[in-house]
């Protein structure tokens, strides 16, 4: 399947929520001058279109302290990512036919998106949503989203944890 495609079919299998957020999130690494889409970015356009991710942070001081640290990224700490690839050295695989489609992300950000796929499929969802991309984005302590998360007060193997149990879904 040729790779313009096989984006459009993946595409097709994201909540209307997530699309916005993966949209925002490449328009987020345009504007940054960054080569590629990254876990901070998805998880900044996932806070901020997505309302069942930000719930899931939690409310006040916890969600105000992720978006602090994620307005900063182009004017403080993360200056040090722009231009560069992130690579978590995730042991988090990519799914087989994704490679193509997740052209323009970093490996981190892509395994992201295998993860979340997966998740939604042990659900037996076809459609992957926010929460999804959250907990997979979450589930790598490496990435850059974790340590955006870590650096907000926010344990991301806890949150993870979270939100894959069925009882504590948000």
């Amino acid at each position: 399947m040729p790779p313009a495609a096989r984006r459009a079919e993946i595409e097709d299998a994201l909540t209307p929520e997530l699309l916005t957020a993966v949209a925002g999130a490449r328009r987020r690494a345009l504007r940054d001058g960054d080569r590629q889409i990254d876990t901070a970015h998805l998880l900044h356009s996932l806070v901020e279109s997505d309302p069942e991710t930000a719930a899931a942070l939690g409310e006040g001081d916890r969600l105000a302290r992720v978006l602090g640290y994620l307005v900063q990224r182009s004017i403080g700490y993360g200056l040090r990512w722009q231009r560069a690839v992130e690579d978590t050295g995730s042991a988090l695989p990519v799914v087989r036919g994704c490679e193509n489609a997740a052209a323009g992300w970093s490996p981190g950000a892509a395994a992201a998106l295998a993860g979340a796929f997966d998740r939604a499929a042990r659900r037996g969802d076809r459609r992957v949503c926010g929460l999804d991309l959250l907990a997979a984005l979450a589930a790598d302590p490496d990435n850059r989203a974790a340590e955006v998360l870590r650096r907000a007060g926010v344990d991301p193997l806890a949150l993870a944890a979270r939100i894959e149990a069925p009882s504590q879904q948000v």
